[in-house]
């Protein structure tokens, strides 16, 4: 007897381990990068840049949370948190920051509030 799928309300897109993408992602729903991403990424819901995940690119998000490597600037309308295991060398457009202790940060950021 097959099992139907059926749809958890979370749908989201993943780019995992082991895998490199050349070029700009454009995503609708949340996004989790475990892999490598040379490009620019902009996304209308949660990023989140696993422990493993690389950015070479600008980033544009609602949410994001980074766990992994972002070489390139970071626009999010809502909370960005870097967690402790993050690099992030660009500069930051945000309305809440949460920067966890050992999280590297270099490069400027800018706290405002979206207008939607």
């Amino acid at each position: 007897m097959a099992k139907e799928n059926q749809p958890t309300g979370m749908a989201h897109s993943a780019l995992t381990v082991e895998t490199t993408v050349t070029g700009n992602i454009s995503a609708s729903t949340d996004i989790r990068i475990d892999g490598i991403l040379q490009g620019n990424l902009d996304c209308q819901g949660k990023v989140i840049i696993g422990e493993q995940g690389r950015v070479q690119g600008d980033i544009k998000a609602v949410n994001a949370e980074i766990m992994g490597t972002v070489c390139g600037n970071i626009v999010v309308a809502d909370t960005l948190v870097l967690k402790s295991s993050s690099f992030l060398e660009g500069n930051i457009t945000v309305t809440t920051l949460v920067i966890e202790p050992n999280a590297h940060l270099n490069g400027q950021c800018s706290m405002r509030t979206f207008q939607q």
